[in-house]
């Protein structure tokens, strides 16, 4: 689509673009990084000229706010655009392209669309909203009133406040996954609006002690940089009364705020990271004791340790996460993912790396074309993230790249389902350490237990399958299934499963103890058989099996013996006449 072509023009603003590689991306929400790391160039104004002067106007266009020729110069045309955006997100109105606008300009997915904006931006939403059944008019590209009901609609269906207007937030929420179409079953309540004057001040307290909020204010969302809208603005003007905000309550979460925001996380002992997350937020809207800026800070609790570490398997093609066991190594297999590295001529960089936590929701790759959810970023140059999109749009799946998971097929990026990329964008953060490696033994019973299932086109997402059957239960020096049945490749059953396990705790089976007999189980079975002087066939014999288990075999099961009745005792007789 037009609209996300020109950011390329980004990577022109930035030290390293002849270095581009897939995880180099234009984030388009929920990227953690500053200012400084997306603009790393100058302010821009009337009458200069030069690439960021033509980039910037490419972005303008890709936007629908100019319309003129992509000259590289900034003139009246380049400025008036610059206005109207500046005008459309709250900015200070000057017609100069300063940091902070190309910032914000650089980092929005969407311009704000309301009655009477037009262009093919409104014909993108009419036909999103036609899917999901909340409009049933012409695709015309008007924005009128049965697209402002329309988006009202779809608002009040995802407990937004029901204005009409197609700002950012409610075209992330319209493309999003998450989106819900008109007839959905599910509810979503609305967050009530917090009450301005619902602050009560105890009289005896000194003069410059914090407003607690009367009732508590919940907490529905984690909030930061490049965030728009009122939640914003509650924070803003929460800050602002305890004392650690002086800028405008404009609802743009930048720089002003996200350096507010960290300094009252150092002062009340809480994470600084800048990202209102839900312990910063009930710090700083429910918390009675709140610490202000000139009173004595609260110490930083002990850091937890990392829970995570993730090891991207190129020759399995295969992500594991790991947990820590009792002595705190990473050693539990937590979640297993098949994946798509990079090819041959784009490898992924081998070696272990350090997340710094920043995520973005959606992300663009300029450089080869195609979007993809829930980007995790590795370094510089490779991330993880889902499988590819040709447009920010859950629909528009480049199905090759589903198809291509278990095979070497991206650019350096670590590609996974939708649901595996979600994962550690929720729950891996920084500081998880990531290994990539290459050296790893075939383990093909482990690829083909994760294989992915068909693709249900109707919503491009993997078809829903039952629920697996429970893995087996393995006892170390117990008998094993019997009777013992010849096992060959191919074969799947509980005996195969006990198999592996038996190989495996001999050292012979190194892989998946999947409970399938593939090429490795067969391997693992050959060099059991050459040990034991059997013919290596790589078919589990009965005559094989039974020296596998002969020490359980041998052993035998005690029987339980009942316990003997004990006879009851005979009556007494009764007396009989004439005895005395």
């Amino acid at each position: 689509m037009r609209k996300f072509a020109a950011l390329l023009a980004l990577l022109m603003l930035l030290p390293c673009a002849a270095a581009l590689a897939e995880g180099e991306v234009v984030l388009t929400d929920d990227s953690a990084a500053t200012v400084e790391e997306v603009v790393s160039g100058r302010a821009l104004q009337y009458g200069d000229e030069g690439d960021d002067v033509l980039s910037l106007q490419r972005r303008l266009t890709d936007l629908f706010y100019y319309t003129g020729n992509l000259s590289g110069r900034y003139r009246e045309g380049t400025r008036a655009a610059v206005k109207d955006f500046q005008e459309d997100f709250g900015l200070e109105v000057t017609g100069m392209a300063d940091a902070e606008t190309q910032a914000l300009l650089y980092g929005t997915l969407y311009r704000p669309l309301r009655y009477g904006s037009t262009g093919e931006d409104v014909k993108e939403l009419q036909t999103r909203l036609t899917a999901l059944g909340y409009y049933t008019g012409k695709i015309s590209g008007n924005y009128l009133e049965g697209t402002r009901a329309a988006i009202g609609d779809f608002q009040q269906k995802m407990g937004q406040e029901a204005n009409g207007i197609a700002d950012p937030a409610t075209q992330e929420l319209l493309y999003g996954g998450d989106a819900l179409s008109k007839n959905d079953k599910t509810v979503i309540l609305a967050t009530p609006a917090p009450d301005s004057d619902s602050f009560l001040v105890d009289e005896n307290a000194p003069a410059n002690a914090a407003a607690t909020p009367a009732t508590a204010v919940a907490f529905t969302k984690k909030v930061k940089r490049g965030d728009t809208g009122k939640l914003v603005k509650q924070i803003q003007t929460r800050l602002t009364e305890l004392g650690y905000y002086t800028g405008p309550i404009s609802g743009n979460f930048l720089s002003k705020t996200t350096a507010a925001v960290k300094a009252f996380q150092q002062q009340n002992g809480l994470e600084i990271d800048g990202i209102v997350g839900e312990i910063a937020w009930n710090t700083l809207f429910n918390d009675a004791n709140v610490v202000l800026p000139e009173h004595t800070p609260r110490p930083t609790p002990e850091p937890t340790p990392v829970p995570f570490a993730i090891t991207v398997d190129v020759n399995n093609q295969v992500t594991t996460v790991y947990g820590r066991d009792e002595n705190g190594d990473y050693t539990v297999v937590i979640r297993e993912m098949l994946c798509s590295t990079g090819t041959k001529s784009y490898p992924s960089d081998v070696g272990d790396w350090v997340l710094n936590g920043r995520t973005a929701r959606w992300c663009y790759f300029p450089k080869w074309g195609g979007h993809a959810q829930y980007w995790t970023r590795i370094n510089k140059s490779i991330a993880f993230h889902s499988v590819v999109y040709n447009s920010v749009n859950t629909m528009d799946l480049s199905v090759s790249s589903y198809k291509n998971l278990g095979k070497r097929a991206s650019h350096g990026c670590i590609r996974l389902l939708v649901s595996d990329a979600k994962w550690i964008y929720d729950n891996v953060g920084e500081g998880t350490v990531v290994t990539v490696r290459e050296d790893l033994p075939a383990d093909p019973e482990l690829v083909a237990s994760l294989k992915v299932p068909p693709l249900d086109y109707s919503r491009m997402l993997p078809q829903q399958t039952p629920e697996p059957t429970p893995e087996p239960l393995y006892l170390s020096g117990s008998q094993p299934p019997l009777p013992l049945e010849k096992l060959a490749k191919n074969d799947s059953s509980e005996a195969v499963y006990w198999m592996q396990c038996k190989l495996k705790e001999l050292g012979y089976y190194q892989g998946k103890c999947s409970g399938t007999f593939l090429s490795g189980t067969a391997n693992a079975v050959k060099a059991f058989q050459k040990d034991q002087g059997l013919k290596a066939s790589g078919t589990a014999t009965v005559e094989t099996l039974e020296k596998l288990y002969a020490q359980e075999l041998s052993t035998p099961i005690p029987i339980q013996t009942p316990a003997p009745l004990t006879e009851a005792p005979s009556p007494t007789p009764a007396p009989t006449d004439g005895e005395g």
